[in-house]
């Protein structure tokens, strides 16, 4: 029997978890006065990522003694750059609960051989925060993209630590609270919460981590693009404009119109509160639908970004198969782009829900899930 579709279509059906939907005022033409052909070294260009970073600044709240950088590779990068050059120097707690975090791991165990204390949880949990020990160095995502929890608060984190936090927070800035005052590394990316262009990332630092930086030197060479220091002192200039390697104009003008779209929406008060009406939207229907559930298991702990969730009707006897045909589904009808579960993630979907996706949009996108789930119920019954 043929299920009506909803009346009602995501006006924007992209919901991926990265890169994520462009600001909802975005025009490309808006982008004309980006310096293009110019050196990202001319006055115009340090100008443009000198304002990149203060806005930065401006809407996180980061203190005025933390450096803010501009780096390659995107947050990928800038974790590397923060584990390459700042660990070893004391014993290091790694904490995974998603793939990412897991990345990370293999980078201090198998690349970096460090002797590292490795703390995991499955998908949809998150480590036991109160047996870290922060008098040592540690690393750890604040949200994980790819599993839908987060940290939920920076309690656990001593203010007189002697280790260093190092935080993969990218799908964490823009969107919740970071405490700075507990974080000594944060690293983020353009395309995350902001929805800017790929590539390019951000990398803060405390005071603390600059002192590390400018009294300990690795035991492993550092290739260029990764080097914060010389001659035993911070670069400066990397903190002011001047970048590592060459970074796109475009990409920056974008995310300066991004910094200037959030401020127009209140700021990092305003876009926490649109991701959690977003979140709202998915919570409301998942309370009326007893086959669908978030993928974290505890509420303190549900991301408000990357909302992840399973299908648990016991009719669905291969889930991965299922979602996929539902992910599919919607996405040939153009209701939803890109919200398979994460390939290495348990079966399920994963709606973005960051501040640059409508309520609206989240709002109209919940029945088509309920038809897509019901018409792929209705086909596997028919194939029994």
């Amino acid at each position: 029997m043929a299920i009506n579709e909803p009346a009602t279509r995501p006006e924007n059906p992209r919901f991926s978890s990265g890169p994520c939907a462009k600001p909802p005022t975005f025009d490309v033409t808006k982008l004309s006065d980006a310096p293009l052909g110019r050196s990202h070294r001319a006055a115009v260009g340090k100008a443009r990522l000198k304002a990149a970073i203060e806005g930065t600044r401006e809407i996180l709240g980061i203190p005025a003694d933390y450096k803010i950088g501009i780096v390659p590779a995107s947050d990928t990068g800038a974790v590397e750059m923060a584990m390459w050059n700042l660990l070893g120097a004391r014993k290091v707690e790694m904490l995974a609960w998603e793939s990412f975090g897991a990345g990370w791991v293999t980078d201090a165990v198998k690349q970096l051989k460090l002797d590292a204390q490795v703390k995991t949880a499955d998908y949809g949990q998150i480590v036991d925060l109160s047996t870290v020990d922060t008098d040592n160095d540690v690393v750890f995502t604040w949200n994980g993209t790819t599993s839908g929890v987060r940290v939920p608060d920076g309690d656990w984190i001593k203010a007189d630590r002697t280790g260093l936090t190092i935080c993969d927070a990218t799908s964490a800035a823009f969107a919740q609270v970071l405490p700075w005052d507990k974080l000594d590394v944060t690293t983020f990316s353009w395309q995350k919460v902001l929805g800017g262009e790929a590539a390019h990332g951000m990398i803060v630092l405390s005071p603390r981590a600059v002192e590390r930086l400018e009294s300990y030197t690795p035991a492993w060479p550092l290739p260029k693009i990764f080097r914060l220091t010389k001659g035993g002192k911070l670069i400066e200039g990397i903190f002011e404009g001047a970048t590592i390697n060459t970074p796109s104009m475009l990409a920056v003008e974008d995310y300066l119109l991004a910094l200037d779209w959030a401020r127009s929406v209140g700021g990092l008060e305003g876009l926490i509160a649109r991701a959690n009406a977003n979140t709202k939207a998915v919570a409301d229907f998942v309370e009326m639908h007893d086959w669908i559930d978030f993928l974290a298991h505890d509420p303190a702990t549900m991301s408000n970004t990357s909302v992840c969730l399973t299908f648990t009707d016991a009719r669905v006897k291969d889930g991965a198969a299922f979602a996929k045909d539902i992910a599919k589904r919607l996405d040939t009808e153009g209701v939803a782009y890109d919200i398979g579960a994460y390939r290495d993630a348990p079966a399920g979907l994963r709606i973005w829900c960051g501040g640059t996706v409508e309520t609206s949009d989240v709002v109209a996108l919940m029945p088509w899930v309920e038809w897509a789930f019901e018409t792929e119920i209705a086909a596997l019954s028919e194939t029994v």
